[in-house]
């Protein structure tokens, strides 16, 4: 039996998918998932090496601010620029 997440798909599952996407979808619903906007524009995806105390440093301040690595590199550099 196939899973999501742990959990059993169930026949009954793949079916009311299958309705689903057999009746069609609101491209306008669609178009509103994914990431929302951080900024004046698209968003880019930037790789930045860290050696291993850097790294967990991060991980310890994001755990302890609740949030992501990311949120915190992004702060940390407007802060910088500024």
């Amino acid at each position: 039996m196939e899973t999501i997440n742990g959990q059993p798909v169930t026949d009954e599952q793949l079916q009311a998918w299958a309705d689903e996407a057999e009746a069609g979808y609101d491209v306008e619903v669609l178009r509103k998932r994914g990431r929302k906007p951080m900024g004046d524009g698209a968003a880019r995806v930037v790789p930045v090496r860290l050696d291993d105390s850097l790294l967990s440093a991060l991980d310890e301040r994001a755990e302890h601010d609740h949030v992501s690595r990311s949120e915190i590199i992004r702060a940390a550099l407007r802060a910088y620029v500024a």
